[in-house]
């Protein structure tokens, strides 16, 4: 049996989700751009997609973007608003995924913006007065703060966050990645600007995403070349990718808060396991209950098995992700574990679930750890 541990890579498509999408490849595989039936038949399901996300985010549609995924989406998001909204000012963090911290420094390095970093703790919590006071200071901001933590697990209290920016005129941006199918959202409610999703990590389809731009911001396409997406974003679209995406998000948003009791659940349990290791410590905010519920993140104790630990647990047939406090060579350490300060000599394993996982595959892992670190 082969355990799949690193469902914040990305998850195991539906099988639903499959069956979505069919008919997209097979039958209904016309170019929604096209006059024709088969080009309004496809139509008809992009904006059908496209209406079934806005329905479970309590949003227009016409406020609903599909990207190629994420990483496109936040470049939309960053480059988007300091091109059209006269930004001046990024505020971030120095732990967010790359696709918005390589932005933000390139918008920095060609002389559109500043970027301020907020202040961490020791366990990558993100500082709200360090935020404001940086928000005090400048003018022409957009915040760009990840909901979800993808390689540590740290929540980040978005309605804080959005108060906080809208008292001094600010904009906000949130990756989402990691919460969208986990946590319910209801943008009525939550004043944001910007908010970015990714199919694959809800157990829909790589390559297709989604952005939310708040229908009070305006701005322009990064990429050209076509009308698709109401001007936003040229090329023709991912038709079965949307519709992947939009079913896989209704399944997510059924019984959500079940499923995410349950994923606790397991994640508590596993945790429990863990601590029967000597010496093994677990990295940012995970121990706590408002982290992600399926992300453990631990450094393992110093031993020699760690410069071989993924080799020795893919052998095993335990997929996981890992990463490094250090650098070595050419190839760089995680930048979420170097903003830590973790120990050189320590593995760092991230484990992952999903409502795939079991207790026998947990009891195995650690079977398999035990021996190693024995």
């Amino acid at each position: 049996m082969h355990i799949y541990l690193d469902n914040a890579a990305t998850t195991p498509v539906d099988k639903e989700v499959i069956e979505a999408m069919l008919p997209y490849f097979e039958t209904a595989f016309g170019n929604p751009s096209s006059i024709h039936s088969h080009g309004r038949q496809a139509r008809s399901a992009i904006e059908n997609a496209r209406k079934t996300v806005a329905k479970l985010l309590n949003c227009s549609p016409s406020e609903i973007f599909f990207t190629s995924g994420a990483t496109e989406a936040d470049n939309l998001a960053l480059t988007g608003s300091v091109f059209s909204l006269d930004i001046k000012n990024i505020i971030t963090s120095s732990i967010e995924h790359h696709a918005v911290l390589h932005t933000a420094e390139w918008l920095d390095n060609n002389g559109f913006v500043k970027i301020h970093l907020v202040e961490l703790n020791k366990k990558g919590i993100v500082s709200l007065k360090s935020l404001e006071k940086i928000l005090a200071a400048n003018s022409g901001c957009l915040v760009s703060l990840m909901h979800g933590n993808n390689e540590i697990g740290n929540m980040l209290d978005l309605h804080e966050v959005s108060f906080l920016c809208k008292k001094h005129n600010a904009l906000l941006h949130s990756d989402t990645v990691q919460t969208i199918g986990h946590f319910p959202f209801d943008l009525q409610k939550l004043k944001i600007d910007f908010l970015v999703g990714s199919a694959h990590k809800f157990h829909g389809p790589k390559g297709i995403g989604f952005i939310y731009i708040n229908s009070e911001n305006k701005i322009g396409p990064i990429i050209h070349g076509g009308s698709q997406e109401r001007n936003m974003r040229g090329g023709t679209e991912n038709i079965a990718g949307a519709v992947g995406l939009a079913r896989a998000l209704e399944i997510a948003n059924q019984d959500m808060e079940v499923k995410r009791s349950e994923l606790v659940s397991l994640k508590s349990y596993f945790i429990a396991r863990l601590k029967e290791i000597v010496n093994l410590e677990f990295n940012g905010d995970c121990l706590s209950q408002n982290s992600l519920p399926h992300v453990i993140s631990i450094s393992t104790p110093k031993h020699e098995v760690n410069e071989m630990l993924l080799f020795n647990l893919d052998i095993e047939k335990i997929s996981v992700s890992g990463g490094s406090a250090c650098t070595s060579g050419a190839v760089a350490g995680s930048h979420v574990l170097n903003a830590l300060g973790i120990e050189e000599d320590r593995g760092v394993i991230r484990f992952s679930l999903s409502k795939y996982n079991t207790v026998q595959e947990i009891d195995q892992t650690i079977a398999v750890l035990q021996r190693l670190f024995k």
